[in-house]
């Protein structure tokens, strides 16, 4: 029988007698090891990117200094483009403010998120709101370690009663409501509302209020949220856990309407330009009539709108440059909709044209994404949820259930087949039961063609975009071979996206 090994004391502790040296060696290895993988570990999450998503509303992709098309000033997007990747194709496939939102959130299509017109208390009882349940990147990233925050314009919510006591809730729809922490989608920072468009006295919950416990500011929104960014930055007050990467959108409201409430200096650059050098595309209508005097009222005011927030996005990026954030956070720049502004006869978006479809897109990743103007790739809303994750190293995070594709390896060293169309999408019953209603339609590089129901008519539109870049004539004819190829795909789409729309002209 083997003998037992002798015991001995050491510090007040018994071990075994020939024992004690390896237990101790292999203790020793085992704390360097953890110590080593924990650091590792720690550097590779520091290794992914921060996030910056600033997020306008109701910006024409077309009114952007560097797209060359309209006489507007953006000097700090114009200078982004030299080091970031800026789209001229980019479309809200729903252009219109809650629809849009739940795709960039969500990665899929209002059909499947729920959000199938603007949130208000209209809508309400067919319950329009972003669900609850539905997986947003921004969970992902809370559930990978980060600290997300969200500044601005929400408009996921469904007011209820009482609502809220505020200007936008007084008339025959309620807009405005709080976001409680359980709906807030992984943000731990909020400083927020739902919507609310007194720009130049803008209201907000922090993160703690309760539903009564808003504050106005008496600040141009823009400034005084991207002040809040910057604060979120320098992590003023411990907002956010500094050891781990940051997500932080900054959703600003204009140039959303009303335009004259910005502060008058970003007016000056446009004080002496000409109105009728502004009025020269042929789809603006003429004088006298009530949209063509609408568009000369307001397009100075707008374009200073577009020019005050184009320098607030100059003050972040500025802010992460001096805080030394900037070279490791991916900053993506869009908006949920564009603006007729009263082209084509249109107030402002939910409509098939260009105006209306097409929005700024900026990326940047200082030494990572390739920089330039890209005229080509075709991208929607919903590509932004897997892009986001898959430039951010989390590829394989990407739920199922994502409708979007991502185009990091498009943004990082331009490969990967580029999609041939969009779909898009608008003016839809709050009503599940009246899913046929509003227009779909498809868009490629050269064609667009939409179909519009207003009750058991369908108005049919084909336009090329090519050779009629302002959309002033209708070709569409059921024997034009476009409209029969580009139905196909838009049928397609409509059974594969369960899409109770019919292209039914009888």
């Amino acid at each position: 029988m083997a003998a037992s090994p002798e015991r001995i004391k050491h510090n007040g502790s018994t071990t075994r007698k020939g024992v004690f040296p390896l237990a101790i060696t292999l203790g020793t290895l085992l704390m360097v090891f953890s110590a080593f993988f924990w650091d590792e570990g720690r550097a590779n999450q520091q290794k992914h990117p921060n996030i910056l998503v600033i997020f306008t509303d109701q910006w024409s992709g077309r009114a952007l200094g560097y797209v060359g098309r309209e006489k507007v000033q953006t000097p700090n997007l114009d200078g982004l483009t030299k080091e970031g990747l800026a789209l001229t194709q980019m479309v809200s496939n729903y252009p219109v403010c809650s629809p849009a939102r739940a795709m960039l959130l969500t990665g899929t299509y209002p059909l499947e998120n729920k959000v199938i017109s603007n949130a208000n208390s209209n809508s309400a009882p067919f319950g329009v709101e972003l669900p609850t349940d539905m997986v947003c990147w921004s969970d992902i990233l809370k559930a990978k370690g980060y600290s997300n925050g969200y500044i601005g314009k929400w408009h996921l919510e469904a007011p209820y009663q009482p609502y809220i006591p505020t200007s936008n809730n007084e008339g025959n729809t309620a807009w405005n409501e709080w976001t409680p922490p359980a709906r807030r989608h992984g943000f731990d920072f909020w400083y927020a509302y739902n919507t609310y468009d007194q720009h130049d006295r803008p209201m907000y919950w922090d993160t703690k209020a309760t539903r009564d416990e808003f504050h106005y500011v008496d600040q141009w929104g823009p400034e005084h949220e991207a002040e809040k960014a910057i604060d979120y930055f320098t992590n003023k007050g411990g907002v956010r856990n500094a050891e781990n990467p940051f997500a932080l959108v900054v959703s600003i409201n204009p140039p959303h309407s009303p335009y004259n409430t910005m502060p008058k200096k970003y007016l000056e650059p446009y004080k002496d330009i000409p109105l009728d050098s502004l009025v020269t595309e042929p789809n603006i209508p003429p004088a006298g009539t009530r949209m063509g005097d609408m568009y000369r009222k307001d397009i100075k005011n707008y374009y200073a709108n577009i020019t005050g927030v184009d320098a607030q996005i100059g003050r972040m990026i500025s802010a992460l440059k001096d805080n030394g954030l900037l070279e490791n956070t991916i900053v993506l720049i869009t908006a949920d909709h564009g603006n007729c502004l009263g082209k084509h006869d249109e107030v402002s978006k939910n409509n098939i044209y260009e105006e209306s479809l097409l929005v700024p897109f900026l990326v940047y990743w200082k030494g990572k994404i390739r920089p330039g103007i890209d005229r080509e790739l075709l991208a929607g809303m919903p590509d932004i949820f897997p892009t986001l994750l898959d430039l951010a190293g989390f590829k394989n995070d990407i739920p199922k259930s994502v409708q979007g594709v991502s185009h990091a390896s498009y943004f990082l060293e331009r490969e990967g087949r580029l999609p041939q169309e969009q779909f898009i999408m608008g003016s839809i019953s709050s009503d599940p039961a009246r899913i046929n209603s509003g227009f779909r339609g498809v868009r490629t590089q050269r064609y667009k063609l939409a179909y519009l129901r207003n009750g058991k008519k369908l108005q049919g539109y084909l336009f090329d975009l090519k050779a009629d870049p302002y959309e002033m004539n209708n070709l569409y004819r059921t024997s034009q071979p476009e409209v029969g190829r580009l139905k196909g795909r838009l049928q397609d789409w409509l059974v594969k996206t369960k899409d109770g729309f019919v292209l039914d002209e009888g």
